[in-house]
């Protein structure tokens, strides 16, 4: 009797494979960490899968071996970061110790497993003063990257050790030197009320950057000056072009006999002319955009940015004999001429001009 099996079950026999096969690959290359967590994961799927265990059995204790000594020779060099490379090393050998605890199948292969809790501790507090010191020095080299990056240090200082020394207090000032003021300026060069592009350039905001429009006073003043002058918006004119074909086919309209009296379709050939309407309009809106240093007013950046709103339209009519059109044919005949919704129109026009805006300006913010 054949065994049916049920989609669920068939997902399940396949992730129990999967993830055996790339146990086995990750020890194969020497990838113990994975190897281990993977094994793991297919004894929480299947307790008594063998080859799980097998994997699991010889590469635990060199995962362990691996990481400890990393570690060890990390923290006897001069790496500048070896407290905090410790620190994910016993984070590494913990975490396989709660991944352990979670698999019964795991924990009858490794049932003691084994944990650094209080060397994790130690550790957090060497590599709190670590990633202070670190981003101390930063900080002394006053340019604006290595500033970003002494915001980090300090963030992980305090991640390490909550509220060491004044790590909140350093990293609220890194943050504050390495941000990058814009000050933006919206104009409109038009008659037309399109709305606003402040929503556009608020997306923009991030960490170390900011941006304020230009008549909201700050206590600190800007290092650019962003301008988006609104250029306009030109509706198309809509355009007809025209093309023809003549279409023919054959088609049965009668039987005859023949001399030896079977029985002949006799087939008649029609023919039509159709020609084919189509009508264009594209419409497009405008802008132009400014970007200045505003210590030295030389120009960063400035150019042009265009948003279409396009309609196209067709529809056919025919002389001659209905029956000779294809199935194309026959349905853009059953159409008439239209025209298209101007609101529509400017409604695409505007959403592709800002839309072309902001990757234009995320393109150029990106380098900050």
């Amino acid at each position: 009797m054949k065994r049916i099996l049920y989609p669920a079950a068939l997902l399940i026999l396949v992730s129990i494979f999967n993830s055996c096969s790339s146990g086995k690959a990750a020890l194969k290359h020497g990838d113990y960490y994975d190897a281990v967590l993977e094994s793991v994961k297919r004894l929480q799927e299947s307790p008594h899968h063998k080859k799980a265990i097998a994997v699991l059995t010889q590469s635990y204790p060199l995962a362990i071996d691996y990481i400890e000594t990393s570690l060890q020779n990390g923290i006897k060099s001069d790496d500048p970061r070896k407290w905090r490379n410790a620190v994910e090393g016993y984070n590494k050998i913990n975490f396989i110790n709660d991944q352990i605890k979670t698999s019964l199948g795991a924990m009858k292969v490794i049932t003691n497993p084994q944990t650094r809790f209080k060397e994790l501790a130690d550790a957090k507090v060497k590599a709190a003063e670590e990633a202070y010191n670190e981003g101390i020095n930063e900080m002394m080299k006053s340019n604006r990257e290595d500033t970003k990056q002494a915001y980090y240090d300090f963030r992980d200082a305090n991640n390490y050790q909550p509220g060491y020394k004044e790590s909140i207090e350093m990293m609220t000032q890194a943050e504050f030197v390495a941000t990058l003021r814009v000050a933006f300026e919206e104009i409109n060069n038009s008659s037309l009320d399109y709305g606003s592009f402040q929503p556009l350039v608020s997306s923009l905001q991030r960490l170390f950057l900011s941006f304020k429009p230009i008549a909201q006073k700050d206590t600190v003043p800007p290092q650019q000056y962003l301008r988006i002058s609104f250029n306009g918006y030109q509706p198309g004119q809509p355009y007809t072009s025209t093309s023809s074909e003549n279409v023919s086919r054959e088609i049965k309209v009668g039987e005859k006999k023949t001399a030896d009296g079977k029985t002949q379709d006799v087939m008649q050939t029609i023919t039509a002319k159709v020609t084919y309407y189509r009508k264009s309009v594209s419409s497009v809106g405008r802008a132009n955009v400014s970007i200045t240093d505003a210590k030295s007013n030389s120009t960063l950046q400035n150019f042009n940015v265009d948003g279409r709103g396009n309609w196209d339209y067709t529809w056919a009519n025919y002389s001659g004999d209905s029956r000779a059109l294809g199935i194309n044919a026959s349905s853009l005949v059953k159409k008439s001429e239209a025209w298209p919704n101007d609101q529509d129109l400017y409604n695409e026009a505007m959403n592709n001009l800002k839309s072309n805006l902001s990757q234009q300006l995320k393109s150029y913010y990106s380098q900050f």
